[in-house]
């Protein structure tokens, strides 16, 4: 019996026939015809396609991609504007494919050149020096339907200075939420404040930078698709959405104001930060750390002198914040000296809480709870 793959003359059985005939697995018997101990192994020729170009009109189907007019073009664009000068050389499948043997199928227009996008780098050593703000949406009861919550956080205590919610992203409200919170906390163009954002529209607007650079505030920008820029904020809003009472979606506006008014009075007033070395935002932001410190310390000596052998390393200090808290350090010498920072960012700057009036917008009852 002559077993052939693809039959032509009727008499002769097909392989798959007979296999199934025989009970014989077809992968066994091309497994053995491959075996080096087989004497004839079977060499499977492909056959050219019928459909196949011939070169010459390979050829010319390459000249004419190749022209001046369609040199630029993408192979559909070439194949319709040939199509209708009435001229048909292959489909478009087709051209690709001689593209393809010439390795001509990248993009074939011009291409704008990639912007590179700079790393920011920022230090602040007190408050006021820098401020990182962000835009989260709040889920509702209305399916589709979110509420815009802006918060500006103080990089160096991570204390919340301002804060709004609004049913949409605008950059009108984002100018007025600076210019009270500007207000409120008394920062003058001398403290040289450098505001840092992502690239969202509101961040980009020419209103917020128009009025920024109007009171002297200078701004930076993560670069895109780069979330590690803004991580403090990102992680701000984490510690929001991950709060055991958290609603995870609020009734109405007023709702999630009120929701709102009493987290970031916790955050700031009652959060142990665990990057303020377990003080609160407010404790750093207001210049308390050394008072709350004295009180850990008094309470750490005592217990040292009942029960020493509690202490194997010692009798306990209790640690302070970081000096510094940086964006994107440039080196380990930043952080080994935080007072060799860029202009401005390294001077401690006192920023006394001029005016404390509420807003029921931005939240500005915050300040109340420190006086």
């Amino acid at each position: 019996m002559n077993l052939v793959e693809h039959r032509e003359d009727p008499r002769e059985v097909s392989v798959a026939a007979a296999c199934l005939a025989l009970e014989v697995s077809r992968a066994s018997l091309y497994r053995k015809r491959r075996s080096p101990a087989s004497p004839m192994p079977m060499v499977r020729v492909r056959r050219p396609s019928p459909r196949r170009l011939a070169e010459a009109e390979r050829e010319r189907v390459l000249d004419m991609l190749h022209l001046p007019e369609f040199v630029d073009q993408p192979p559909t664009e070439v194949y319709a504007t040939l199509l209708g000068q009435g001229t048909y050389l292959a489909s478009i499948r087709t051209m690709y494919r001689v593209l393809a043997e010439y390795g001509e199928t990248k993009e074939r227009r011009n291409q704008r050149r990639p912007h590179p996008h700079a790393k920011p780098s920022l230090t602040a050593t007190a408050p006021n020096q820098i401020w990182t703000w962000d835009i989260t949406k709040l889920a509702t009861t209305q399916r589709g339907v979110f509420l815009m919550a802006y918060v500006i956080i103080d990089l160096f205590s991570r204390y919340v200075v301002g804060w709004m919610v609004a049913t949409k992203e605008c950059k009108h409200l984002a100018a007025q939420l600076f210019a009270d919170t500007i207000e409120r906390h008394g920062v003058e163009p001398e403290h040289r404040l450098n505001v840092h954002a992502d690239r969202g529209a509101a961040m980009k607007s020419d209103t917020l930078a128009q009025l920024l650079a109007s009171l002297g505030v200078s701004r930076s920008f993560s670069r895109p698709r780069v979330s590690d820029d803004n991580a403090f904020s990102e992680a701000q809003f984490k510690t929001l959405k991950y709060q055991p009472d958290y609603p995870g979606r609020f009734d109405s506006e007023l709702h999630a104001r009120a929701y709102l008014q009493d987290f970031f009075g916790w955050h700031n007033e009652r959060h142990h930060h665990s990057g303020l070395a377990l003080f609160t935002p407010s404790d750093v932001f207001h210049r308390r750390v050394e008072i709350v410190a004295a009180a850990r310390q008094s309470a750490l000596d005592g217990a040292y002198r009942a029960h020493p052998e509690r202490f194997p390393h010692g009798a306990p200090r209790v640690p302070r914040p970081p000096r510094a808290v940086h964006i994107n350090p440039l080196d380990a010498a930043l952080i080994e000296h935080p007072a060799q920072t860029e202009p401005g960012a390294g001077v401690a700057l006192e920023t006394p809480n001029r005016s404390r009036a509420a807003s029921p917008v931005t939240g500005d009852q915050l300040d109340d709870a420190a006086q």
